[in-house]
């Protein structure tokens, strides 16, 4: 019994190595370019969460900014009901440039972030393998500088998703909140 639990475990450690250096990091990453604010545009995720909660999510604003230390800084600001609600986030380095990790201090989920593809003033391509203890998930956020995005992003960002084996019904182009100008989201 015992040898088959750890048989298991091995594999699915593997698959969960294999599934991380399967995503790409942009080239040449430069960190320093990818803070300031960024809207949500799109996001795609095979969580339990993403499929219970889908139908209410909207544009959310984000705010990146860099630590003393390397690390980036992530407030994300976001309609929930009929108020804002901010989450911050600490993604720390790792040994390549373009990925973080994190782990949510709420729920144990461990994240690894990778900045797969950005032009810095335009989008940003961002792709997530979640783990926690019932089992793991990909999330993929398409950002951008500006509350629209070409038809050729989007197109791109449902095209990667698919790739990281999301269906249509996990990936969401997010409508904008329509407060924006009074609720700065």
């Amino acid at each position: 019994m015992q040898v088959t639990l750890l048989g298991i475990l091995g594999l699915a450690l593997l698959r969960t190595l294999h599934a991380q250096d399967s995503i790409p990091v942009q080239a040449d990453f430069q960190q320093d370019k990818l803070t300031g604010r960024w809207y949500s545009i799109g996001l795609a995720s095979n969580s339990n969460w993403f499929k219970e909660k889908r139908h209410l999510m909207k544009m959310c604003t984000t705010i990146i900014t860099s630590t003393a230390e390397g690390n980036l800084e992530v407030t994300s600001t976001y309609p929930k009901g009929d108020q804002c609600v901010t989450r911050n986030s600490l993604y720390t380095k790792t040994e390549q440039p373009g990925r973080f990790s994190y782990t949510n201090p709420r729920w144990g989920s461990k994240h690894n972030i990778h900045v797969v593809e950005t032009n810095y003033e335009e989008y940003a391509l961002v792709a997530t393998q979640i783990s926690k203890s019932t089992g793991s998930s990909t999330m993929v956020l398409l950002y951008s500088r500006t509350k629209e995005l070409s038809p050729e992003r989007l197109e791109m960002f449902t095209q990667f998703s698919k790739e990281q084996g999301l269906t249509d019904d996990e990936i969401l182009i997010l409508p904008q909140t329509g407060e924006a100008g009074s609720s700065g989201m």
